[in-house]
């Protein structure tokens, strides 16, 4: 009996997958990228007298820290290969931002930066300048 909950439990989650419309990519402008992780991007759509940006931190990677968030010289000179790495994607084509959520941060979103169907979040992973992260623990980058 609990056999048969477990498969129409199962079933059901396949169907309403199947049928979830996918998350809307929109072309706001980035104007800057703060670190491997983090851009900022227009935000024309906020209501005044808020300011019209917002940061978009890439959602399920960690990247070296940069400056004094380092905490030795290989972090912060892989942060600056990760920083060098996400302007240059951006600038390969047309950027186009995914918004999963709301940051634990104020002022902070959460999603990804898509160019000719590619991830960031994923080509820093291949490029070896970011790891999956799940928003516990980091794992230091000076091991």
């Amino acid at each position: 009996m609990n056999l048969k909950y477990l498969l129409c439990g199962f079933l059901l989650t396949i169907a309403l997958l199947a049928n979830a419309e996918p998350r809307p990519v929109y072309d706001w402008k980035i104007i800057k990228v703060i670190d491997g992780d983090t851009v900022k991007f227009e935000a024309n759509f906020l209501p005044d007298p808020l300011r019209k940006q917002l940061n978009l931190r890439v959602l399920g990677i960690d990247t070296p820290e940069k400056g004094k968030r380092a905490e030795c010289d290989s972090e912060r000179e892989l942060s600056k290969k990760a920083s060098q790495f996400t302007k240059d994607f951006i600038a390969s084509g047309k950027p186009y931002i995914l918004l999963e959520n709301w940051g634990k941060f104020g002022g902070r979103v959460l999603g990804d930066v898509i160019v000719d169907e590619k991830r960031l979040s994923s080509s820093l992973i291949d490029a070896g300048l970011a790891r999956p992260y799940d928003g516990g623990k980091k794992e230091s980058w000076c091991k």
